[in-house]
């Protein structure tokens, strides 16, 4: 019984959860457009429009692009790899036999770097080193996935100093007893493309790197090279392994394959090359940038209600009047008492989302949901179709903290607490 009812509340919150996904991405659309209405109009006011482009590029474009492609896209393997908003990534193009003790240091022969873990720090780093057009070999890169997770390492090879264009290549092991369409059997599928500069997806505004339409030289370019360090590594290839079209990726740069499928055998390696390959990433302990800017948010949003609470109690105590308000001297202790129960609620949820309770999570989007949701009833109660005025803040972070808990890297870090008293 305790199993079944496990799963029923699994259940319920998975379908929470969707709904909250859905509005998130309503409310961003809406959020934009009440930006763009305040930023049309002279002055400082147009600054909002830059505000407006990153709520569209950073936010409404790409839970757009999640909940259309859940609806039209195949959840099993088709060779292609798929972005965080759930796009059509960069094509499958390589596949290899062996061990990770095997494979990174047959990587490491041929000449690539291992790139760092993408956090907000190397992302931070990348930015300012493509700016100031300085070296970073170990640059990260954006994250794709191939069987619903993300890849499990990447390499890449800078070009003339520059993190602006750079040979890379990620790399998925494959699930235990998984094979090919067709019944072949690889360890490992990878992703190799070649970043040719950076600039704008045409899919979501976002600033990307843009790679080279022509896949297959980088495909070759990692054969070679692996080729040319070890004549141990051995290569057949699956011909018209996938159809060859044309087409675009993610950040919508055009694509070109001839469909080959080369498949890499590093088992025949010596023992006195392969050595221990670095140690892997850990299991995120960490909460992700999306859950960090909601615990933070809603943190501030806490405090600033304590200090009105204080500024109550203080206008209370200095006998402060309220114009046309019956009672003023019992109103501002109520008001306080109010806003320090609200407070301390926000805390409280705060510090049990971090420690990885689901249910946390999802009181705290729900009670966005609700602060958007109140703006949006006043306003059609009022039949007030103007601008928003000082109420954008208070409605853009009610938002944006939705839209962040909501997200599939919040819930699944929350979700994947486990059994103890840190799960959902």
């Amino acid at each position: 019984m305790p199993r079944l009812q496990g799963e029923a509340r699994g259940r319920w919150a998975a379908r929470l959860d969707s709904g909250l996904f859905v509005a998130g991405g309503v409310l961003s659309v809406w959020l934009a457009y009440l930006t763009l209405q305040e930023g049309i109009q002279p002055g400082w006011p147009l600054l909002l429009v830059v505000v407006f482009w990153g709520l569209v590029a950073y936010l409404v474009l790409p839970r757009i692009h999640r909940i259309l492609t859940q609806i039209y896209l195949p959840d099993y393997f088709i060779g292609r790899t798929r972005t965080a908003d759930g796009l059509l990534g960069d094509p499958v193009n390589l596949a290899l036999l062996g061990e990770a003790e095997q494979l990174h240091p047959a990587m490491r022969a041929a000449g690539w770097t291992l790139a760092d873990e993408l956090t907000l720090v190397t992302g931070w780093r990348i930015v300012v080193s493509s700016l100031r057009r300085r070296t970073y070999r170990a640059a990260p890169v954006s994250p794709l996935f191939l069987f619903q997770r993300r890849q499990d390492f990447a390499y890449q090879q800078e070009v003339a100093g520059s993190p602006n264009q750079r040979h890379h290549v990620r790399f998925w092991r494959c699930p235990d007893d998984w094979l090919l369409p067709g019944g072949a059997r690889v360890d490992w599928l990878a992703a190799g493309t070649y970043d040719r500069s950076v600039g704008l997806s045409l899919f979501t505004l976002q600033v990307t790197h843009k790679i080279a339409q022509d896949v297959d030289a980088e495909r070759d370019h990692i054969v070679e090279g692996l080729q040319r360090a070890d004549p141990a590594v051995r290569v057949r290839v699956i011909e018209g392994f996938g159809a060859g079209y044309h087409s675009r990726n993610g950040g919508g740069d055009l694509i070109h394959t001839d469909g080959h499928l080369p498949i890499v055998d590093l088992t025949g390696l010596g023992e006195a090359q392969a050595a221990p390959p670095p140690a892997p990433p850990a299991t995120r302990r960490t909460p992700p940038a999306q859950t960090l800017f909601a615990a933070v948010v809603t943190a501030i949003r806490g405090l600033g209600n304590l200090g009105i609470a204080g500024f109550a109690f203080a206008g209370d105590a200095a006998g402060l009047e309220l114009d046309g308000v019956d009672g003023a001297q019992a109103v501002l202790p109520a008001i306080g008492v109010a806003l320090i129960c609200v407070a301390l609620f926000d805390l409280a949820l705060t510090v049990l989302m971090l420690t990885r309770r689901n249910w946390a999570r999802l009181m705290l989007c729900c009670l966005s949901l609700a602060g958007a949701a109140a703006v949006f009833l006043s306003r059609t109660l009022n039949n007030d179709h103007g601008r928003l005025g000082g109420d954008l803040v208070s409605l853009g972070l009610s938002v944006l903290v939705l839209l962040a808990l909501s997200s599939q890297a919040a819930r699944h870090w929350s979700r994947s607490a486990g059994t103890g008293p840190g799960g959902g």
